[in-house]
């Protein structure tokens, strides 16, 4: 049987539209989180802005209250970083991401060596009652746990607790308009749900092709920091779509997922720092050059900047700067970008300062040359 190759832009345009970037989608911030199987968060305001992006109507208020009414949590998922999500999927999602702290556990160069004697089970039992008396920090709870293990450095004590309880982010960290501690509690306690005892990790493969692909394995892997994956991919194949890409790799995808036409016009757009668009695949060429790669994942301490689309690709970045009660929005062009997309991205920005910078009385848009 001869398989079908897709084009990069095939590529691209699909992958667009599971992320919600071929146009505003009207679903609420909730429905959004569980279709894109979270989003990036270790930072805690930027996932304000990926739904803006990518949702119509949307306000910060929206997920403000999903984490206020604990609909949505953060917590360390996949790649063994913070992500937003449902609550359902926090429950679903932390035991297959279990090996990945294991992991982390047996070779993190800051704390491994200081816990190679230590019952880490042991600790891990007494960081959940104190979590289940109050909400804590990392240096709280390290400090806390210190009493029993006194010649282990609190923060290795409280790494234990990261990695082996799933630990939630509480309010008020990361909601819209207040500041706050990252402050823990287990996932168990705050949402009032056990664990899924079971998840099934073809459930997890199927999630992630409804909003990243057509994909590789390799990209289901380096999206969820999980291995072994094409253990769980080839049972599926009878009920998948099998492509080739330009590279001659071999992608699979759900039969009845979009595949726009390669030339579907698509609006600019501006993405968040750490967005999931940039992060969730091996090959990553279909939204940005090997050069624009290289310039984005070259950044000093890995500290990415927000950056916009043009015609579907990463072409540069952006920034909001303040001075008093005035915010500017700074574009910065990695490569040459037409006059109509400069216009285009100029108003798109004068919309996403009146929605990042509302509390400001002057607005304005800049393009760095």
């Amino acid at each position: 049987m001869t398989v079908a190759e897709l084009s990069l832009r095939a590529i691209n345009r699909a992958t667009l539209a599971r992320q919600l970037l071929v146009e505003r989608d009207p679903r609420g911030a909730e429905a959004a989180i569980e279709h894109l199987v979270g989003m990036q968060a270790q930072a805690p305001f930027p996932p304000y802005t990926g739904l803006w992006t990518r949702l119509s109507g949307f306000r910060p208020e929206h997920l403000a209250d999903a984490l206020l009414e604990r609909r949505v949590v953060r917590i360390v998922l996949m790649r063994g970083t913070v992500h937003l999500v449902t609550a359902a999927d926090a429950a679903f999602l932390r035991p297959l991401v279990q090996v990945i702290m294991d992991r982390d556990l047996r070779t993190n160069t800051l704390h491994a060596g200081s816990l190679h004697a230590v019952d880490v089970a042991e600790v891990a039992g007494a960081a959940r009652q104190v979590l289940e008396e109050r909400a804590c920090t990392a240096k709280e709870l390290g400090a806390a746990l210190a009493r029993g293990w006194p010649d282990v450095p609190p923060g290795s004590l409280a790494h234990v607790a990261r990695g082996l309880l799933p630990l939630v982010q509480i309010p008020p960290r990361a909601v819209w308009g207040r500041s706050g501690q990252a402050r823990y509690r287990t996932a168990e306690h705050w949402l009032g749900r056990p664990l899924d005892p079971a998840p099934d990790p073809a459930r997890l493969v199927r999630r992630y092709l409804a909003a990243f692909g057509p994909a590789a394995v390799a990209d289901v892997q380096t999206w969820s920091g999980l291995t072994r994956l094409r253990e769980v991919v080839e049972p599926l194949r009878p009920s998948l779509r099998v492509f080739t890409d330009p590279g001659g790799r071999e992608l699979f995808d759900l039969p009845d997922a979009p595949r726009p036409a390669p030339d579907l016009p698509v609006p600019v757009g501006f993405l968040p720092e750490f967005d999931n668009l940039l992060l969730s695949h091996a090959d990553r060429s279909r939204v940005m050059s090997e050069e624009h790669r290289k310039r984005l994942f070259g950044v000093k301490n890995g500290v990415f900047p927000g950056t916009f689309l043009v015609d579907g690709f990463v072409c540069g970045e952006w920034r909001i700067t303040r001075a008093r009660k005035a915010a500017t929005l700074t574009i910065t062009p990695w490569a040459k970008v037409s006059k109509t997309d400069t216009t285009a991205l100029t108003r798109e920005g004068a919309r996403l300062l009146e929605f990042a910078a509302a509390d400001t009385e002057t607005r304005t848009v800049a393009v760095s040359t």
